[in-house]
């Protein structure tokens, strides 16, 4: 009885037609960039030349929108884990999403929401912060916040609203 052959074994054989129908579920599980899906179309180990004709037709079909997943994806790293415009904008790069997609993406943002939910972020890490100086406390809450990807002209604007120093 032969062995059972491992997924790699099976990628690797695919037609341009098995990998359509795998590569539209893959698209129709959650949005996708076309890097993402070029990627994961390289791997099943096609040429170039359909890897490019079957992403034109994901795009055509609708399966992939490069402004539907900025969109997307810049609303959910916002609402999922709080992370602040620079940080999705860097990740939305490393997508290989244009700029014009990154700004229409980020525009989903409302900015009342983005305002109140950096409140809240301060508010809730100055909870956890322990120190006794205001000025150090205020230091760390800054960095954690720079680091989640929030504009550091709007931290500190935030910050000396929520905890004022003497």
């Amino acid at each position: 009885m032969p062995a059972k052959s491992s997924s790699a074994d099976k990628s690797d054989k695919i037609d341009p037609a098995g990998a359509f129908i795998r590569i539209c579920r893959y698209c129709a599980y959650q949005e996708r960039s076309h890097h993402e899906v070029r990627n994961k179309l390289q791997s099943f180990g096609l040429k170039t030349d359909i890897v490019d004709e079957l992403l034109s037709r994901l795009i055509t079909d609708g399966f992939v929108n490069e402004t539907r997943f900025a969109k997307a994806f810049a609303g959910g790293k916002f609402r999922m884990k709080g992370w602040g415009r620079l940080k999705i904008e860097i990740a939305l790069k490393a997508h290989d999403v244009s700029s014009k997609c990154i700004a229409i993406g980020l525009d989903e943002i409302n900015e009342d929401d983005y305002r109140d939910t950096l409140k809240k972020l301060i508010i809730k890490k100055s909870e956890a912060v322990t120190v006794d100086n205001v000025y150090k406390k205020r230091d760390t809450i800054s960095k954690y916040l720079i680091g989640k990807g929030f504009e550091p002209e709007l931290v500190w604007e935030a910050l000396r609203e929520i905890l004022p120093g003497n």
